[in-house]
């Protein structure tokens, strides 16, 4: 059975700093017309820091929609025309102040596919080296290392609930059981 819904129109509605919001007329598999408005995201990555003793670089910070404070893994947005590895690296930095020797990269995961195109690659850094943090104007946020099993206890009791953190800890759990092993950079 085919599944595809084919666009007949498109418009977009909102163009902000980043996002894009369109509006599309769609063909539906059984030949109804359907509207579909979604976000266009420029996409994103996700880093699980791990130090050599076993702790996971994660953040504190504010985030204005969900009007709370998350703890996260960091990550930040692909700028036009940067490879997703190379975002990883300057996001890891600018945030949290480390660097790091070995980088793999574990795979990607769509947050939102009912409203957003957004794609969000995972990398695993390590052989951390801590400089200084370069933070955005603007930006906010209270770096922490954690060990992994108290994230992971996080993630389950519901202290941590932002997704691509969740994600990223599934990621990290499968590459610690050598289950994925992850693309070397």
């Amino acid at each position: 059975m085919d599944l595809t819904e084919k666009q007949l129109s498109s418009e977009q509605v909102f163009e902000g700093r980043f996002l894009k919001v369109r509006r599309d007329t769609v063909s539906l598999p059984d030949g109804a017309e359907a509207y579909r408005e979604f976000i266009r995201h420029p996409g994103a990555v996700a880093v699980l820091a791990l130090t050599d003793d076993g702790r996971l670089v994660m953040e504190r910070q504010y985030r204005y929609p969900a009007a709370q404070t998350f703890i996260e893994i960091p990550a930040g947005k692909i700028d036009p025309h940067e490879p997703p590895a190379d975002t990883a690296r300057r996001e890891l930095l600018e945030e949290t102040g480390y660097q790091a020797k070995q980088w793999r990269y574990l795979g990607k995961a769509f947050p939102c596919i009912g409203y957003a195109d957004e794609v969000i690659h995972y990398y695993l850094a390590t052989g951390l080296t801590l400089s200084a943090r370069q933070l955005d104007e603007g930006e906010f946020l209270e770096v922490m290392l954690l060990p992994v099993d108290e994230v992971q206890a996080m993630s389950l009791d519901g202290r941590i609930t932002d997704s691509k953190t969740l994600v990223g800890l599934h990621w990290l759990a499968a590459w610690q059981q050598g289950k994925l092993p992850g693309e070397a950079l």
